[in-house]
């Protein structure tokens, strides 16, 4: 997404999910954050806890959207966007599109478990029932080099994990 197209909003709520992936930084964790937003309202925040909570699942959108069911009292979320630090992967989009998220606002691309472009695009399957908008690349540097620097530290032996 080119600079001149983010809105205000947008920048907003992806740096409150970069804060969340700092968040999981600072636990070890994989640096990725996620944010629930309708009306203009936190209703679900997470951050990457798999190693913490021994949760292969707990990947910072699907607490979000955990959160964000609750706050609601409803599993489907009609009307929210999502924002993320990173393309989610299968399972995460599966999570959304039967949560019926609205949209979705992701930063950097994942060329490795991306779903929605990089390694597969389970947004543009027409034969699945629910369909949400898709827009990557919101301060997409900034999400890319928080990751990259967490795996580089992470090789060199200076990240600790949980585990």
């Amino acid at each position: 997404m080119p600079d001149k197209a983010m809105n205000n909003l947008d920048l907003q709520w992806m740096r409150y999910a970069i804060h969340l992936a700092q968040q999981a930084q600072a636990l070890g964790e994989v640096p990725v954050g996620a944010v629930v937003i309708h009306n203009n309202k936190v209703i679900g925040k997470g951050w990457n806890q798999p190693i913490a909570n021994h949760d292969p699942s707990a990947h910072a959108e699907i607490l979000a959207l955990r959160s964000a069911g609750q706050i609601l009292g409803n599993y489907r979320l009609l009307q929210t966007t999502l924002y993320a630090t990173l393309e989610p992967c299968v399972m995460c989009a599966g999570a959304v599109m039967h949560a019926r998220v609205n949209r979705i606002v992701f930063g950097a691309s994942d060329p490795k478990a991306g779903a929605a472009g990089s390694v597969i695009d389970l947004f543009a399957n027409k034969q699945l029932n629910h369909h949400v908008s898709v827009e990557g690349g919101l301060l997409a540097d900034e999400c890319g080099a928080m990751l990259t620097q967490f795996f580089k530290a992470r090789r060199k032996g200076a990240v600790k994990c949980l585990a």
